[in-house]
């Protein structure tokens, strides 16, 4: 009876062991793995936010791909104009997983994987998706980065592919703005002066408040969102295929408000020097200030009439970056009755520009402040010497 019943309890293990393989292979015919691969930041402006691509293990053809939709072509004839069009085409690329984990190792880049919760229909229909958007035809898009990136591509065909569809939770504070997120990064990566430029090319609509969808252009926060959400179950694991210690913060001691701070102490001091050396700096600086200033406005002006990106147009710098400066720049030292003028208005315009600075639309860097006193100072200057010969 015991050896009976000993067998009865193999025989019973052995056929629910084989009932939830046959299920298995049931429920996943496929014998594709499909998961998204976030990596960290790197050290240069262009990885500072991190990136995110594809990866596709095929059991059956036995390939282990990555889908990057952050591919460009550098060597594209007028690259850098396009690219502040609007108008540079990125495109889908394919390469072998060992190889793309090896960059990114080379690059001291984490790497962390999450593998996608899909059907065998879905993951199939995944990848024809993916095979579909490799034609010549397909693989080329305009470029946004914000609104249509590398991580923004992969999103949509998840999201369009899981059913249900996955509704994805907001992982920034609600009240983040484009720039507010960018900021988050920037300063996490010791990087002010990249932080100053980019505030002062981004225009007000980089300070929207961003929607639950929109967060998504950062790499880590469709990480973030795919773990949380609720609806549905998007994620079966998550590893670190590559992982790093994270680098304390370094501290920047010239920082622009820093600079700009001491260069606007350093012609105060000079003004009160009565040598002539000091004067003739002075004057020089009064004109390289205002020449540089109008050329930083003429360059914004030009990018918001030129370029296809939301975030490049309506830049508020130009309410103190004017780009007739740079004729001002050159006349403000001679005796005429509209340098006089010009140099009264520019010097009352900025003091209300200052007063209201907090509360414009656009956000604008306090780094800033310091250009826009020394500008107040040496327009109003101007309009003393004048006004007194």
């Amino acid at each position: 009876m015991k050896l009976i019943y000993r067998f009865s309890i193999r025989f019973l293990f052995i056929c629910i062991f084989a009932h939830l393989h046959i299920c298995t292979q049931a429920q996943d015919s496929s014998r594709i793995r499909i998961s998204l691969l976030t990596c960290t930041p790197g050290d240069e402006l262009y990885s500072t936010f991190g990136h995110s691509a594809l990866r596709l293990t095929d059991s059956n053809s036995v390939t282990d791909l990555v889908y990057n939709y952050g591919t460009f072509n550098f060597d594209e004839k007028d690259f850098y104009l396009k690219f502040i069009q609007g108008r540079l085409k990125y495109f889908l690329s394919i390469e072998d997983f060992q190889d793309f984990k090896n960059d990114y190792i080379a690059d001291h880049r984490g790497i962390t994987e999450q593998v996608l919760n899909f059907s065998a229909e879905e993951k199939i229909a995944v990848r024809g998706a993916l095979i579909e958007n490799l034609k010549e035809e397909n693989r080329y898009y305009l470029y946004d980065f914000f609104l249509d990136n590398c991580t923004t591509r992969l999103r949509d065909i998840i999201v369009q592919h899981h059913h249900p569809a996955a509704i994805l939770q907001p992982v920034m504070p609600v009240n983040y703005s484009f720039r507010d997120a960018l900021h988050q990064y920037l300063n996490k990566g010791s990087m002010p002066w990249s932080r100053l430029g980019i505030d002062i090319l981004l225009g007000a609509s980089a300070d929207e408040k961003m929607t639950a969808a929109q967060q998504e252009f950062l790499p880590d926060n469709l990480m973030h969102g795919l773990n949380n959400v609720r609806n549905t179950g998007m994620v079966s694991s998550v590893q670190d295929i590559y992982s790093i210690v994270p680098r304390g913060n370094k501290k920047v001691v010239f920082s622009p408000f820093v600079i700009f701070c001491c260069l606007f102490l350093l012609f105060v001091l000079l003004s009160i020097s009565k040598n002539n050396a000091a004067k003739r700096i002075l004057s020089g600086f009064d004109s390289f200030l205002f020449f540089a200033v109008g050329l930083l406005g003429a360059l914004l002006l030009t990018v918001w009439l030129i370029t296809d990106f939301p975030m490049l147009k309506n830049n508020y710098n130009l309410l103190w970056a004017w780009p007739i400066h740079i004729v001002y720049a050159f006349m403000m030292h001679r005796d005429r009755r509209w340098v006089k003028l010009y140099s009264l208005f520019l010097a009352v315009f900025l003091v209300l520009l200052l007063i209201s600075w907090p509360f414009l639309a656009q956000s604008m860097d306090t780094a800033l402040i310091p250009i826009v006193l020394l500008m107040i100072w040496r327009g109003s200057k101007a309009f003393r010497t004048r006004n007194t010969q």
